[in-house]
């Protein structure tokens, strides 16, 4: 089969679907990564170091409250299926012990709790496109973070749409995963330690 790749999407929505569906995503070899987001691929660049970092660190507090509470925490890629024309691979995800049957080959349906961490290649289509996904498609929660920024926005789903909440001080308890409790000076610091000229 031959599909057409995009390194990245229009700054809006599309008016209308492109011609790929979740079965033509199947269909692709493992690589390059790729996402199909309204019925388009689009390609899955390398990540830059700090990209990797803040998913490290945020993986391993989203385990951590998955042991403790029988939940699944996941790292991309993980393809979670959310409609026929969009198969996204979020950064880092949450799937509460309640909503486990989510879990088959794939994640199919909306995570409790999904993280998109910021790289030049992805910014576009994290804020534009997988927001309004997430949005439309029942995610409870969506963290976008902006290493260049140092800034989280905490989306929180309020009935069909989602609402920005702000951290107390420093820390940050989520909204849809309550157990979930991200200390954002902590997670900076770490940043720092990796990058931290000798």
């Amino acid at each position: 089969m031959t599909v057409t790749l995009l390194d990245q999407p229009p700054r809006t929505l599309p008016r209308s679907l492109g011609p790929y569906r979740r079965s033509d995503y199947v269909a692709l070899p493992d690589e390059p990564r790729c996402e199909l987001l309204y019925g388009r691929f689009y390609l899955s660049p390398s990540p830059l170091a700090v990209h990797q970092i803040i998913v490290g660190h945020l993986f391993r507090l989203f385990a951590d409250v998955a042991d403790r509470t029988d939940g699944v925490a996941m790292v991309a890629p993980m393809d979670v299926h959310l409609v026929d024309h969009s198969v996204v691979q979020p950064d880092v995800l949450f799937i509460s012990r309640q909503r486990r049957e989510l879990i088959k080959n794939w994640v199919e349906g909306p995570p409790d709790l999904l993280v998109e961490v910021l790289s030049p290649g992805t910014a576009s289509r994290d804020r534009v496109y997988k927001l309004n996904l997430y949005r439309e498609y029942g995610v409870g929660e969506y963290w976008v973070v902006d290493p260049k920024r140092r800034r989280i926005s905490f989306l929180v789903r309020e009935g069909d749409e989602f609402v920005e909440r702000a951290p107390d001080g420093s820390i940050y308890r989520s909204a849809a995963v309550p157990e979930i409790e991200l200390d954002t000076d902590a997670l900076w610091a770490a940043v720092d330690r990796v990058f931290r000229k000798a």
